[in-house]
């Protein structure tokens, strides 16, 4: 008797069993309480200062006048704000250079839980800054939030990638670029005239910041450390055990405690390069030229000013001022939507693919929104094609370079070169 011939859509039926089984109830829970107080705070944060721009303004004016005793000029007005705006990108530079000091000794998950501490420090000196009539309370705080937002990415996509099995471990790694998305689509959200976007409640846009971090604050002890940090700093195996247990739902975890004490093995043998040993050595130049220029082009591709200034942005397109709120908040939504999407196929096509297509979209989407802010006059409609411009922009930077860059790099560099790579583009 002819045996029966294998069905193909058997294994991709397999392979969805498979992936169910990994997502473990407490992976799920831990992804999403880890990411809801660190990735989403940052999200939020991208986007909350656009919708109160005019009632800051008019209050850096008003507590300049009470404080020196005369207005202050519309160019310094400009310059403080530019500085409230960009201080939040400072204060993830200083927060990235932290990580190293206190990862090592408070490891991933206390490291996450005393961050909260800056986030929530942050948003009583905003929240506060009208009442106190002191405008350099919404600066320090937005330098202070900034802190957190590099702590957070630094160890959230490091503590995320310990827990998670192998087969995942991009689909998890896309958790951190969901909440990014979710949180910039809540900020836009809140900022509406109908909710707390007004004169006399903006101050609470910033307040909100405290609820993420306390639920964090309170939930995330519950969950163990990384069983990777616990093994290899801690050398506490039974704890490491336990940890793997829980995170991966199975009793058998001996495979998985194999595999890092062997790479505890292999680190005990390579001496570390520094990074100007790993500038200078010839065997990782395309290593290193790869990580330099993605994330300079991750830096430079005009993402930040379209998320701090979306509303200028919308202005000078020729939108209405009463429909930019809700034009704004459409980005939001696509940027969730292509962040899923990104993290169901990331498996399927691979970080390079989305990298490099991501680029290539948004450098097309750039081309044409540049002709139609020039041309914008000219009809009717052309507006409306830039809006479709910004939001093509936005997808196509969260479906590649948002996430698939820094899941790429891990890969590429061996253990003797991968530190100092993150190191590289860690700042970014």
């Amino acid at each position: 008797m002819k045996a029966r011939e294998k069905d193909p859509a058997d294994d991709i039926e397999n392979d969805l069993e498979k992936k169910k089984l990994d997502w473990s109830c407490s992976l799920l829970l831990a992804s999403f309480v880890g990411a809801f107080g660190s990735s989403f705070l940052y999200g939020y944060n991208l986007s909350v200062v656009n919708a109160p721009t005019q009632y800051i303004k008019a209050f850096y004016n008003e507590s300049w006048e009470r404080s020196r005793g005369h207005p202050v000029d519309s160019d310094t007005v400009t310059l403080l704000w530019s500085v409230t705006v960009s201080i939040f990108a400072l204060g993830g530079v200083v927060g990235t250079l932290m990580v190293k000091l206190i990862g090592k000794f408070l490891g991933r998950k206390y490291t996450l839980l005393v961050n909260n501490g800056f986030a929530i420090s942050a948003a009583l000196l905003m929240a506060f800054s009208l009442q106190a009539g002191a405008f350099e309370m919404l600066i320090v705080g937005r330098f202070i939030m900034g802190v957190d937002g590099g702590i957070a990415l630094s160890v959230l996509p490091m503590y995320l990638n310990e827990i998670s099995p192998k087969g995942i471990r991009g689909s998890v790694g896309q958790v951190t670029a969901i909440f990014i998305c979710i949180g910039v689509f809540t900020g836009q959200l809140l900022g509406l005239p109908e909710l707390l976007g007004k004169k006399s409640t903006w101050p609470y846009l910033f307040g909100v910041i405290v609820v993420p971090a306390f639920i964090q604050l309170v939930s995330l002890p519950f969950f163990p450390e990384s069983p990777r940090y616990l093994l290899l700093e801690k050398h506490d195996e039974t704890g490491a055990e336990k940890a793997f247990r829980t995170f991966l739902g199975k009793e058998n975890v001996s495979q998985e405690v194999a595999e890092v004490k062997e790479e505890a093995r292999e680190r005990r043998n390579i001496c570390l390069v520094s990074v100007l040993e790993l500038l200078r050595s010839p065997f990782v130049r395309w290593q290193v030229l790869t990580v330099i220029i993605t994330m300079a082009c991750y830096q430079l591709c005009g993402l930040n000013a379209i998320w701090f200034y979306t509303n200028s942005i919308f202005e000078a397109a020729g939108i209405a001022p009463e429909k930019i709120p809700y034009v704004t908040l459409s980005t939001g939504g696509i940027e969730i939507l292509a962040a899923i999407f990104s993290g169901l196929v990331i498996e399927r096509l691979g970080r390079r693919p989305l990298l490099i297509g991501g680029f290539g979209l948004m450098a097309l989407f750039f081309g044409i929104l540049t002709i139609t802010l020039t041309l914008q006059d000219h009809a009717s409609w052309i507006p409306y094609l830039s809006i479709m411009c910004i939001l093509a922009i936005i997808a196509s930077f969260c479906i590649g370079p948002e996430k698939s860059g820094h899941l790429l790099f891990p890969g590429l560099c061996c253990n003797l070169h991968r530190r100092c790579c993150l190191l590289l583009f860690c700042p970014a």
